[in-house]
């Protein structure tokens, strides 16, 4: 599968399993000086066990970037859907950079 980036020259080629993508329900953030990591985990219920399912590794200029693109986007969906019910915001996640 190849997509177009609509605004340039950009050519993404893309297999088919990645295409598929993976369903995550956790993510576990970690970083560093130079990197930040984040584990793409599903979490089955009632399971005190869980599976690291993807794994991105990104400089923190990119990690910054990659922020502000979600939330242009959480905007974008909010605007056209309604508002996302998530809890009362950061100060209500889990600790440890631990978000269900």
């Amino acid at each position: 599968m190849e997509t177009e980036h609509k605004t340039g020259q950009l050519q993404v080629d893309i297999d088919d399993a990645t295409a598929r993508g993976v369903y995550s329900n956790l993510a576990l953030i970690t970083h560093s000086e130079t990197e930040f990591i984040l584990d793409f985990i599903f979490l089955q219920p009632h399971s005190p066990k869980a599976k690291v399912l993807a794994r991105l590794v990104s400089s923190p200029v990119h990690a910054k970037r990659l922020l502000w693109a979600l939330k242009d986007n959480i905007e974008k969906y909010e605007a056209h859907f309604g508002a996302i019910a998530a809890g009362e915001g950061p100060a209500a996640a889990p600790p440890d950079g631990v978000y269900q």
